[in-house]
C-alpha cells in the first residue's frame, strides 16, 4: 500500500501537513507533496486513513 496525491485537485488547505508532517509537506504553490509514500504496517494504515479522511478536496488517497 502507498499514499498518492493529486496536486491538481489539492486546494492547499494543509490538513495533511498538520496531521502528518512526517508524511506531507506543501510545495511553493501550496499544493500537497508526499514525503514518504510507503505504508509499512496496519498501524500506519489506520493513521493515514484518518489523514486521508481530513482532506477537504479528497486529493490524497491510499492505494494498493
Amino acid at each position: 500500500m502507498r499514499i498518492t496525491a493529486d496536486t491538481h485537485r489539492c486546494l492547499g488547505a494543509g490538513q495533511c501537513v498538520l496531521s502528518a508532517p512526517d508524511r506531507f509537506d506543501q510545495s511553493e504553490e501550496g499544493t500537497v507533496l508526499v514525503l514518504d509514500a510507503r505504508v509499512a504496517d496496519e498501524a500506519q494504515e489506520r493513521r493515514l486513513r484518518d489523514v486521508v479522511a481530513l482532506c477537504p478536496s479528497q486529493a490524497i488517497a491510499l492505494e494498493d
